[in-house]
């Protein structure tokens, strides 16, 4: 007896899984008792036996694929390698702004060489002396390459998972470059011509995204607007996009079959025509993964049809999740799979549950309202059921995503990617394919039209609000059961089990207070929390196109559903007060303290100095200002504002980025008031500041600094951390721990870090040869 391919699949899928919440990777000899296990079950004839040696076997696959990149890593971090690459990034805009250099996205094709398999991706910022870039060139190249390491916080986006799902864990710095062939690819060619002839249409960043998969021209209005209306599925070429392809070419071979003998049309024509025009769709679109999983669903589900073969929908999901699994085991750790699985999982499950059921129609009208009725009723599951997956990675729902992907996606499916399409078959025909362009671009035109009314339906939801995401399942369970009508008690009895499974129950929800020092590279955010109300001191680094209050501090206060009352400046320096308006903009009522006046004229915002001797009381906990002794027109590193905050039993002194200057008259001017528990270490841990005299009049037990891994400083140095180990003072920092949490308890308090202990995952540790870094 064998296994059931239905049992085999979700074998498959139960091995891989570990490897999303794996704290870290097996070692080779536990790896080989695996094989060793998977041998022994397999010999046996037992059903059960088989299915475990299948889960064991799975599991070994998985963890040879992630140890295989983790390896490839460490080797490609030390030191200089020379590399003959394939550039993968579409060239989209010729001339970029003064001092903006491109990122450009490199396959590595031979390492020293030889081949390299399976194949990795480095990203490198591309210099101005060089040749332009386009996708399909093959360079020769000696690079400086280092492991991805992103900031990791509560609520923020996991850019270190999504580098390791997709094979991009590496940046580089290009030391030469030598061009082998300049030629691009065809793709490349396409995308510059469609681009150079459409670029007089108002949408012509959508159409590329769209015909190409290319999302670079989208700027962050198009975003907001997308994601705010639940319509961002639309401008990601996926299942759905890949599916209309495939239904455009089975309609066009029927078309093209009215002109046949009868003799020659055989059902199989129209599925080869779907099959290609979903091929080429996933062509131009780059393969990327959604699409390449797309187009597996569909490959699996066309030969099931030309062979005949009869089975359920789910079985058709399970052997194409375990399929992709198989193929790449690492697309368990990607967001879009998830999506993907999650939405397909849903629709079964709601045509199964709640079917509709209509009368038989006669007339036009009867027929245009069913029509209407089942698109309804599609959206209306996609919109309930989606909820958990939609607060889980966007942490918000859309109210007005069930309007707003009624008018949108018949518009996107069934005229702008056809319109696409025919542009494409009609290309050596330019006046024709301009009426489709033209076509695609004002049918995009009717889609955003009303997005940006509609965008105001966008509801933050935080942790504490996540059970409210998972109501829709539960109202299609009791609906179906019908609890509501003779099991009153039961309904609300499997209410509250829901409840009690997914409120978090945990020690640290007894804390009385709580600091959180976000992980925000180079720069300082550190968030004082009490009963739902926060003041944060620093607000972290702005930059050009962006800022870490947006990235972030806003999603960290989001998530943890906090109010922001109070925000506190050290000194006039970018990377402390970067954010501050961007939070300004979402609390217009918090009051801001500062050594310097960092507000204009016009801003209705409540002001304090940050001076000697003001001190104040907030939820409960005291603080008290000890430096500088007045307010300064420009402050400093060393006209940092220093507080303490304190409880009564435990305390924390804030810094900034004071220096040992600064260090030796707060000495002199507080003395012992400066003791406390806590320390946040000054000027991110550099030989300028934390000097020894400062670390005896402070006395902290604990110290904590926020540094980015990689800094042109190198910081923290080695001295200081040798320096606070001196002194018994226990030491860490973000850029090992990310976010560092403490929990203030009666008598106790705990520190956490998010990459040690909150979030303990192998893809989450550290990457590549650190001492090289």
């Amino acid at each position: 007896m064998n296994l059931s391919i239905d049992k085999a699949a979700f074998a498959i899928i139960l091995g891989i899984c570990p490897l999303i919440f794996l704290p870290k990777l097996p070692e080779q000899k536990l790896l080989f008792y695996f094989l060793i296990l998977f041998l022994l079950l397999n010999i046996t004839k037992n059903l059960t036996c088989h299915f475990l040696a299948l889960v064991s076997i799975s599991f070994l696959w998985g963890c040879l694929h992630a140890k295989t990149l983790l390896t490839q890593v460490d080797f490609l971090t030390q030191g200089q390698k020379n590399i003959v690459a394939i550039v993968k990034s579409v060239q989209l805009q010729k001339h970029h702004q003064k001092n903006e250099k491109p990122r450009v996205l490199l396959r590595i094709h031979k390492l020293e060489g030889k081949y390299l398999f399976p194949p990795i991706f480095v990203s490198v910022i591309w210099n101005d002396h060089l040749p332009s870039f386009c996708s399909g060139q093959k360079w020769q190249l000696k690079v400086r390459m280092r492991a991805i390491h992103s900031t990791l916080n509560e609520g923020g986006f996991d850019s270190q998972r999504w580098a390791v799902a997709n094979k991009q864990p590496l940046s580089g710095k290009l030391i030469s470059a030598k061009p082998i062939d300049l030629q691009c690819d065809m793709r490349q060619k396409m995308i510059s011509g469609v681009k150079n002839s459409i670029n007089i249409y108002d949408y012509v960043r959508i159409l590329i995204a769209l015909a190409f998969g290319e999302r670079k021209l989208l700027n962050k209005n198009d975003w907001e607007q997308l994601k705010k209306t639940g319509t961002a599925h639309l401008i990601a070429i996926s299942g759905m996009h890949i599916a209309m392809a495939a239904l455009f070419g089975a309609l066009f071979a029927r078309a093209l079959q009215f002109f046949f003998p009868i003799t020659w049309i055989r059902q199989g024509f129209p599925l080869m025509m779907s099959w290609c025009s979903a091929l080429f769709y996933m062509w131009l679109a780059g393969a990327s993964a959604p699409t390449l999983r797309a187009m597996l669903a569909l490959t699996l589900w066309l030969l099931l049809r030309v062979f005949r073969k009869k089975c359920t929908a789910w079985q058709v999901w399970l052997w194409t999740v375990s399929l992709i699994l198989i193929i790449d085991p690492l697309a368990i750790l990607s967001d879009s799979f998830w999506l993907s699985c999650f939405a397909v999982a849903a629709l079964i499950f709601w045509y199964q549950w709640v079917p509709l059921r209509l009368s038989e129609n006669r007339t036009w009208y009867q027929w245009l309202r069913q029509l209407l009725m089942k698109w309804l009723h599609l959206q209306l599951g996609m919109m309930l059921l989606l909820l958990p997956i939609q607060v889980a990675l966007f942490h918000g729902i859309s109210l007005s995503s069930l309007i707003a992907n009624l008018w949108a996606v018949p518009i996107i499916s069934f005229i702008t990617i056809p319109a696409i399409l025919l542009a494409f078959l009609t290309t050596f025909i330019p006046f024709i394919a301009s009426i489709f362009w033209f076509l695609a671009d004002f049918s995009i035109g009717l889609v955003f039209s009303p997005l940006l009314f509609l965008s105001k339906g966008w509801l933050s939801i935080s942790k504490a609000g996540q059970l409210i995401s998972y109501s829709g399942w539960l109202a299609v369970i009791i609906w179906r059961f019908q609890f509501w009508r003779s099991h009153h008690i039961i309904s609300v009895v499997i209410f509250c089990i829901l409840l009690w499974i997914f409120t978090e129950r945990s020690e640290y929800k007894r804390y009385k207070w709580r600091v959180d020092m976000l992980d925000v590279g180079h720069g300082l955010a550190v968030v004082i929390e009490r009963g739902g109300k926060a003041t944060i001191f620093d607000t972290g680094v702005r930059w050009k196109t962006g800022s870490m209050a947006s990235s972030v501090i806003l999603p960290y206060f989001n998530w943890r559903g906090l109010e922001l009352e109070h925000i506190i400046l050290s000194h006039d320096h970018n990377d402390h007060i970067g954010g501050l308006y961007e939070l300004l903009k979402f609390f217009p009522k918090a009051k801001v303290t500062a050594p310097f006046n960092p507000l204009k004229k016009s801003d209705l915002i409540t002001f304090s100095v940050c001076s000697e001797g003001n001190q104040w009381e907030w939820q409960e906990l005291n603080f008290e200002v000890f430096w500088p002794k007045k307010r300064e027109k420009n402050a400093k590193n060393n006209d940092s504002c220093v507080i303490r905050i304190d409880d009564g039993q435990h305390s924390l002194l804030l810094s900034g980025d004071l220096e040992a200057k600064g260090e030796y008259q707060l000495i002199q001017q507080a003395g012992h008031k400066l003791a406390s528990t806590f320390l946040q270490v000054p000027h991110h841990g550099s030989k300028t500041s934390s000097t020894s005299p400062f670390l005896r009049a402070v006395k902290p037990t604990f110290a904590f600094a926020s540094v980015s891994r990689y800094n042109q400083w190198h910081l923290p140095a080695q001295k200081i951390i040798k320096r606070y180990q001196k002194n018994h003072i226990l030491w860490r920092d973000t850029s090992v721990s990310g976010q560092l949490t403490v929990f203030f308890f009666d008598k106790t308090w705990k520190i956490r870090g998010y990459r040690e202990e909150f979030m303990p995952r192998w893809y989450h540790q550290p990457l590549g040869v650190f001492k090289h870094q």
